[in-house]
């Protein structure tokens, strides 16, 4: 029955970095406010202006999952803590397979919880706007790319936030060439931010025939979705170029196969963005705004400008240079980020959405600047 003991005294432990997490958190604030906001929701008229009440019980709905969060971390604990009384008064240690799960489950939830505390900046809290492009190489990158796609959805499955489908651009052969999706749930930029550069994977393609292997290499973009909050954020017809045409490609289930797709092409830096999968076209432009927005103002903060009509010339998204992360298929499996060192050997589980490790460390180093290599 020692490891019984050994657990009691672990969770003793975290008796204490449970109270110290409360307290950085802001709970106590974070309950005033929910308690505010079911005031003004309860307030005649309050639906009568329904992107207002929107944001309202949308921010609810965040704080009210931050308190059942830490609500839950501590009952687990409570839990734990008796599991061990039981089993050690019982003489009983048919009960440590439970145990050692729960406790791998609660020091997970306790390191996902410090870390949100570390999401401090401006926009972390905001939704994020994925853009996934397929490098040189054809099929081999395309199919890499498509990958990339699913390793990103199904991370966002596995953490409750939900995404939507903006735009979908199918391979030629396999694969996509381009994707744009919208992650939606609190501190989803915040977590993502720094999966932003260039991913470069090495494999035996299975597109070729000799069976020789293979370097292909995707870019992500990752800003967060922002508010039309500011009049020097206005954009005005004047600043962009709409086009409309036909969705097409192979991409069935992922878009909308009639003539509302629109792309917007802005003037003075050349960006472009583009949403299909909207029911009308006045839908896919709205999209598009947000996204050409958010995509002006995450360079105008970058690039430390006073106004949006300070930035000028092209604006290339992602430097090719700019690898963040390598995955191995052969002759070993590995997954590795040139920035932190973080690595995984299991890249079957990475490849489904498994990459917690790579975001926790890009964050504590982020947050105490002790990187692996210098920029």
């Amino acid at each position: 029955m020692l490891e019984f003991e050994e657990y009691k005294v672990k969770l003793a432990g975290l008796a204490p970095e449970l109270e110290k997490l409360r307290g950085s958190l802001g709970l106590e604030q974070a309950g005033r406010e929910v308690e505010e906001l079911e005031m003004k929701s309860a307030q005649p008229g309050f639906w009568d202006d329904p992107e207002a009440s929107q944001k309202v019980v949308s921010r609810m709905g965040a704080l009210k999952g931050k308190i059942e969060a830490y609500a839950k971390l501590c009952t687990q604990h409570e839990d734990l803590l008796a599991l061990c009384e039981m089993a050690l008064e019982e003489n009983d240690d048919s009960m440590l397979e439970e145990l050692t799960e729960g406790y791998r489950e609660l020091e997970e939830g306790l390191e996902t919880q410090r870390l949100s505390t570390l999401l401090t900046g401006e926009y972390d809290g905001n939704n994020a706007l994925m853009s996934f492009h397929a490098g040189a190489g054809g099929t081999e990158a395309q199919d890499w790319c498509e990958m990339l796609y699913r390793m990103y959805t199904r991370w966002a499955e596995r953490h409750g936030f939900s995404y939507k489908i903006l735009d979908y651009q199918d391979g030629d052969e396999a694969g996509l060439k381009s994707a744009d999706i919208l992650i939606e749930g609190e501190n989803a930029y915040g977590f993502l931010k720094g999966e932003n550069g260039v991913h470069r994977l090495v494999r035996i393609s299975p597109f070729d025939a000799s069976g020789r292997r293979h370097t292909s290499f995707s870019a992500i973009e990752v800003i967060p979705e922002i508010e039309d909050t500011s009049e020097d954020f206005e954009i005005k017809p004047d600043d962009y170029e709409m086009q409309v045409f036909r969705s097409s490609g192979a991409g069935g289930q992922h878009i909308n196969k009639t003539s509302s797709a629109v792309r917007l092409i802005h003037k003075a830096t050349g960006i472009v963005v583009s949403c299909q999968t909207e029911r009308s076209q006045f839908q896919n432009k709205e999209t598009c705004l947000r996204m050409l927005r958010s995509k002006l103002v995450e360079i105008k903060e970058r690039e430390h400008l006073d106004k949006i009509s300070d930035i000028k010339g092209d604006q290339k998204k992602i430097e090719w240079g700019s690898q963040i992360r390598s995955y191995v298929f052969m002759p070993y499996t590995l997954a590795k980020d040139t920035r932190t060192a973080h690595e995984e050997t299991n890249i079957n589980a990475v490849m489904d959405g498994d990459i917690d490790g790579f975001i926790n460390a890009y964050l504590s180093a982020l947050a105490t600047g002790n990187w692996a290599t210098k920029s």
